[in-house]
Parts: structure tokens; sequence; C-alpha cells
């Protein structure tokens, strides 16, 4: 088990800042771009777009809990939790401003962890957390002796390690920030035991995500120039082998880059990107583009994959798909 420092934790009640932002039940327009036939026929003719809460900043990191959501406003510094009751404030501020670190903004993506507790990874802290019994503790914050530049997300590993990616996002001069102490935007992976492994570098690495057999790590290049998702061959260690690129999105002249993904059990990639999301095949196929009403920034499937939670900007959306 990783070693915990216990912190302090402002939960708030169920009571607490409801309505504002405020949970609605919005049945939207549908535009689907099929680019594969029997994945066309696969899902069937019942897809539904929803608008489900909105009066947000700028929200991420969806995370799926049995019976509610759990998501990241990054600007507005706090984490909420929607389900069919609304929509409430769990957690405010993530980052207490009274912390110092050169670094801004809440918390980006959240995970479950081995123990099913929730990390949190802080651009403002530059650090992740782990969420425990309504108490918060530090899990992972320096790489050889060097503050991270602002985690953003992870995916977790059966074996309990956790990939994750460090852009320079919460720095207010990204790479060119005086507080920017580790030279390369990494890929790192961090074992149960606490140790933090940097992988390989990419310039902005953001989205992260596992196929099915593991055999295959994920990883979006949120970068106007480099509009792609990368794959690295995961070995036995769980080191990486070299990176390739397994969707090209430069050709796609939509608003967007390549951003928050989830993957679903037949190993294809539901992936924010240009023109909103992408549906990606695990040979690298363009199956599909599903417009939203705002650019999503990051997805994630319920527990039987009947439905898509996006977080996109200042709204909160859910794609029901009738044949997943």
């Amino acid at each position: 088990m990783i070693g915990l420092r216990l912190l302090t934790c402002t939960l708030l009640t169920p009571a607490a800042l409801w309505g504002e932002p405020e949970s609605v039940r919005q049945i939207l327009p549908l535009d689907v771009e099929f680019h594969d036939s029997a994945f066309k026929e696969r899902l069937g003719h019942q897809l539904t777009l929803e608008k489900i809460a909105q009066g947000f900043e700028f929200i991420e990191g969806p995370l799926w809990r049995g019976d509610h959501l759990l998501f990241s406003d990054i600007p507005a510094n706090r984490i909420y939790q929607w389900s069919a009751q609304g929509v409430r404030t769990l957690i405010a501020p993530v980052h207490d401003p009274a912390i110092l670190t050169g670094a801004t903004g809440g918390s980006n993506g959240l995970i479950a962890d081995a123990n099913n507790d929730v990390l949190l990874f802080i651009h403002g802290l530059r650090r992740i957390e782990r969420l425990q019994g309504g108490q918060r503790a530090i899990v992972a914050s320096h790489w050889q002796g060097k503050p991270f530049n602002s985690p953003n997300d992870g995916v977790l590993h059966s074996s309990g390690s956790v990939f994750f990616t460090d852009p320079p996002y919460g720095l207010p001069q990204q790479d060119d920030d005086p507080g920017k102490e580790i030279d390369v935007n990494g890929i790192y992976r961090l074992d149960r035991n606490g140790t933090v492994h940097q992988l390989a570098a990419m310039h902005r690495p953001n989205g992260i995500g596992l196929s099915p057999d593991e055999k295959t790590l994920y990883v979006a290049s949120s970068d106007a120039k480099e509009k792609w998702w990368m794959k690295f061959p995961v070995q036995d260690d769980l080191s990486l082998g070299d990176g390739s690129i397994h969707f090209d999105a430069r050709h796609i002249a939509k608003p967007g880059v390549p951003d928050g993904f989830d993957v679903d059990q037949a190993g294809n990639i539901w992936a924010s990107g240009p023109g909103g999301v992408v549906v990606i095949a695990p040979d690298g196929g363009h199956l599909a583009t599903i417009a939203t009403p705002e650019q999503p920034a990051n997805t994630t499937f319920n527990a039987d994959e009947s439905a898509l939670y996006l977080t996109a900007r200042t709204g909160l959306y859910r794609l029901t798909l009738s044949n997943p």
C-alpha cells in the first residue's frame, strides 16, 4: 500500500449548493458522422444525447461511482457529484489558495484506485491525492525530488499501478514557467508502494487509457500541430515500448484537439476530440464522430456501458447507447 499523509478535507453535505449549477433534462438533436457501416448497424437507431447539468466553468475528469458521477471544475476549484437526485458540490476548494505551489486550478482527472478510493490529479497542488472516507492524503507529488508540472489524468492497471500524464497546463507560463523543474512533459507510472517512474515524454500528454487486455497504453496529444492519439506497448515489467501514432486527427477540420477518453470492452476509444466525440477502433480506424453542442473535454462510461457521460466546458451531457 502507498503511504498516506492525511490532510484536511472540506466535504459538503448533500444539502449544500443545490440548484447552481443545476441539473437539467434536455434532449438534443443527434448528429453522427459514421465512417464504418458495421459500427453504425451495431449501435442501432436509438442513440440519445441529453444535457443533464449546466452552469459550470470548465468541467473535466468524470468518474462513474455506481449510482452517481463525480467530476472536476478546474477553474471553479470544485468537485461535483451528479445523480438522479441532482447536482451538488462535493469538495470546495480542491486547492486551498493558501497553499502556494506556483500553479493554479483545482483537480482535473478523477479515477478509482485498486481499493476503489478516488485519486485526484490536482493541477494547482501539482500532486496526486487520495480521497478515502472523507479524508484526503497525498499519494505522489515529486519525481526524483522535483515537483510534478500539473498531474492531469490517470488510468488504473490491474496490478494496482497507475499510469498518468503530467503536462504543464496548471503552470501560468506552461513550458516557459520558472516553476517548471522537470524539463519534459511526461507519462509516468505510480506503483502501489509509492514509487514513481517516468516512462516517456510527449509535448502535450493529456487523456490516458488502457486497452482491455492491458497490452497497449493510449495517450492523447492535445497539441494543435500534433493532433493525434499515441499508443505504447506495455511490457511485462510495466515499462513502455516505443510509441507510435494510433489515430491522426490532423485531417479533421473541426474545432478541438484530442483530450480525455474512455475505452469500451471491445477496445474502442470514445474520445473528446475535433468535432465532438471521436470513436476510434482498436486497429486505429475512424468509426464515427458524434457532434456535441460544446466541445467535450473528457468522457466516461457507466458500469454496463449503456451510457457515456461527457464533460464539456459549461455543460454535462449523456449519450445513451441503445446497443453498445
